[in-house]
Order: structure tokens, then C-alpha cells, then sequence
């Protein structure tokens, strides 16, 4: 109730208070709290407004200043970051859950099995009562309005063929109303730019050639996060997980660096080979032994495979989501993220797993494609890496900074790395 009454928008329908007048009374809006500070000796009882109204304390402009808060025209953002909830407890990241929940990275935590019931219920309400998108956060930079929409859905839902088909259509509802209002960028985190759900965007563009809004998935700045995690002298590294266009990216760069890319499985060397021409395939290396220190994962590595390293390996994931951590004497970098500047602000809530003031690289790249006016999309699968170094470069030149373990020394390659 107290987060409620501090919003600096009203949350409340007033469809909601015509259906259950009673609301009324033991709700108090922020245009009722607003009144509580200007004026003089009204709207005393925020937690039940019910003694105002008893007492004649009630500040008479309460309703028409609540109306005409919801007339106010909705504050159009530059940049608009799509997610969705990924396990059961990510509900409690939300702006609207608990402080003290979203303020720390996601985790598994006992005392909230208790609140088991609780968490299906709301998970029932967000999934199958809402059919479209909707903002949960608010953020500032520079000159900038940064909005975060939340899809309704979960990861599992996002596994499911007979659910495609709904996520797809409310992607593409969210991106045709952003861009009738004029809104500069879409970036489309987690599984939103799933390649079989929708070529990672270009699906969108496609059907829609005339829109104005840049769609972005943040490929090109997550490849050169990963990229410049490697620590300095490596010659070697262990690639296992699923082929995406950021280990594409990451692949090509490397072998073009002179680094041998080893790779465990033959049919992900088959689809990495495919991507590289001339002399950067002699750097694609087919292999048996787990010997590298360190090891580029994504999605499919199993935990017999980690078993396998070495004590003191180092994995970099280049997925969306993390690995599972089995090795205690082994390190674990972040999925793909920055720190961001200073001046951004309302960053009160983490990320995911990501720890305050982190953000995924994803969404950082549409930031920085916002924040440099870029005109182009970054989406699709057939659509390449754009200029890798510019995207690394303008994300340092706006302030972000690479995320590094204590342990890990690292730097750029050669040739603009």
C-alpha cells in the first residue's frame, strides 16, 4: 500500500473503483497522498481514507484530481527494453513486487517456498489475464526516457510450440504501438529474439518493411562483452553450447585474433565452420580434450561436461542465462553485462541475476543505439554482426563498463579490440 500511494502515476482504473465503490474508502491513491502534503489539514488517514471521509477531513478536489490524473498524456519514451519472467520467483523483481526482493539479484530463497500459493496465484493472474505488454519500470538517461515492458510469460512458456504463436503477436502488437508513438528503439531481451521464435526480430521488420522504430537484439555488443572477458595471453579456448549469432560473432572474432577456438561436439564445429572463410578456419579446432582454461558455454552444457574441466577453469558464458554453477573451484562469470554510468537513474531493482546498477548487454545495446541516433536495425540471423568494435566503443564513450571477475585480468585484442 505504501509503494502504491508513492507511485508518480496513478495505477488504479477508475473502472475498478465504479465496480467496487468500497475501493474508495480503504485505498488511498497518489493523488490522495499528494494532497496529504499540499494542503492544510486534509487527507490525514492514508492506510483508510474511510476516517477522512467520516471526520470531514477529506480533501474536496481528491476524485477530480484523481480524474484528471489519468487524463494526462502518457510520457513517451525514447527506448523501450521488452523482457519477460523467467522462473516462478522472478515475479518479485518487478517494480510493483517486493524492495526488498528486487533490490538483490535473483536467487532460490527458502522462505519464499511459504509464499508458494501466493506466487501461483499472481503467476496465473500475469499469464492468463493479461494479453498484452506492459511497462514495470521507469528509467533516466541524459536526455533519454527508458521504459522496461514486461511480456507476460515465462521461459517455460517460451519452450511450448502451441504458445508461439500468442508471445509472436504480442511482440509485434508492442512494437507497432511503440512505434505509433514515435518511440526511437526496441531492444528484445531474453528469449524474446529466440531464433526459432522470430529469427531474433527480423520477422517483424519483414512484415512490416515501413516501421520507423529500430528493432535491436543486442547481438553485436553481447558478442564483444564476451570477447573482451577473455583474459590477456589466452591461445586457446573450449567452445560447447548451442550455435547462436553472439557465438557466431564471438567465434569469428577470435579465430580472426589468432585464438584456436577448440570444439567439442561435431555439429556445432559443422555450424561454426560455416561462418568462417580463408585462413580463420584453421583456428576452428574439433577436439576431445577438456584441457582449455577457459571455456565459452550457452544453453546445453551439461553438468557431466563440467565435471570434465580443469580445477581453476574459467567459465564465460555467452547465452542469455547462466550456467548452472556445479564447480566450487572453478569461476563463473556473469552472462554478458555492464556497469552502468552515474548518471543513469530510478535503477533501484536488479536485473535478474545481475547484481545493482548491472545491466544485460542487450539491453544495453539499445541504449546505445538510441543514445548514437543509429539509423539501421540490428536483428535477423542473416543480417551480420554490425561493426562490432563501434558498438564496444560507443557503449564505453556513453559510460558503461565492462563487468569483470576480481580474478580475471583482462583487455582488449589487437586490431581494435
Amino acid at each position: 500500500m505504501n509503494n502504491l500511494g508513492h507511485c508518480n502515476f496513478e495505477l488504479i482504473p477508475k473502472p475498478f473503483f465504479s465496480l467496487f465503490p468500497p475501493l474508495k474508502f480503504i485505498c488511498y491513491t497518489p493523488s490522495f497522498h499528494s494532497l496529504h502534503h499540499t494542503q492544510f489539514r486534509t487527507n490525514y488517514s492514508l492506510f483508510m481514507p474511510m476516517y477522512d471521509y467520516i471526520y470531514g477531513t477529506n480533501d474536496k478536489c481528491s476524485d477530480s484530481l484523481y480524474e484528471t490524473s489519468l487524463e494526462k498524456e502518457e510520457e513517451k519514451p525514447d527506448a523501450i527494453h521488452l523482457t519477460h519472467l523467467t522462473s516462478l520467483d522472478s515475479i518479485y523483481q518487478l517494480r510493483l513486487g517486493f524492495a526488498s526482493l528486487s533490490s538483490h539479484p535473483l536467487s532460490s530463497r527458502c522462505y519464499l517456498l511459504l509464499m508458494r500459493p501466493f506466487t501461483l496465484i499472481m503467476s496465473f493472474i500475469l499469464t492468463s489475464l493479461s494479453s498484452r505488454t506492459f511497462v514495470f519500470e521507469r528509467n533516466r538517461f541524459r536526455d533519454l526516457t527508458i521504459h522496461s515492458h514486461l511480456l507476460p510469460k515465462f521461459s517455460s512458456h517460451y519452450m511450448s510450440r502451441k504458445h508461439k504463436e500468442s508471445i509472436n503477436k504480442m511482440i509485434e502488437a508492442s512494437i507497432l504501438e511503440a512505434d505509433k508513438k514515435g518511440v526511437k528503439v526496441m531492444s528484445l531481451g531474453l528469449l524474446n529474439q529466440g531464433e526459432e521464435l522470430n529469427g531474433y526480430g527480423e520477422m517483424y521488420v519483414r512484415k512490416h518493411p515501413k516501421l520507423k522504430i529500430r528493432i535491436v537484439d543486442g547481438s553485436s555488443l553481447a558478442a564483444e562483452v564476451v570477447v573482451h572477458s577473455i583474459p590477456v595471453g589466452t591461445r586457446e579456448v573450449l567452445f560447447r553450447g548451442q550455435v547462436t549469432k553472439v557465438a557466431r560473432a564471438i567465434v569469428i572474432s577470435l579465430c580472426q585474433n589468432g585464438i584456436k577456438v577448440m570444439v567439442l561436439r561435431e555439429e556445432e564445429y559443422c555450424m561454426l565452420a560455416g561462418s568462417l572463410s580463408g585462413h580463420c578456419k584453421e583456428n576452428l579446432v574439433p577436439t576431445i580434450n577438456y584441457s582449455p582454461m577457459i571455456w565459452l558455454v550457452g544453453d546445453g552444457l551439461r553438468k557431466e561436461e563440467q565435471k570434465m574441466a580443469t580445477k581453476g577453469t574459467r567459465f564465460l558464458p555467452f547465452s542469455q542465462f547462466p550456467p548452472t554453477q556445479l564447480r566450487k573451484d572453478c569461476f563463473y562469470h556473469t552472462t554478458p553485462a555492464m556497469i552502468i554510468p552515474d548518471s543513469a537513474h530510478n535503477i533501484d531493482s536488479c536485473e535478474n541475476w545481475l547484481g545493482r546498477r548491472v545491466m544485460s548487454a542487450w539491453r544495453v545495446g539499445g541504449i546505445v543505439h538510441a543514445l548514437e541516433g543509429w539509423e539501421e536495425h540490428e536483428c535477423g540471423l542473416d543480417e551480420p554482426v554490425v561493426k562490432p568494435p563501434r558498438v564496444w566503443e560507443a557503449a564505453l564513450r556513453n559510460g558503461f563498463k565492462p563487468l569483470v571477475l576480481p580474478s580475471l585480468k583482462t583487455k582488449g585484442l589487437s586490431n581494435g579490440y
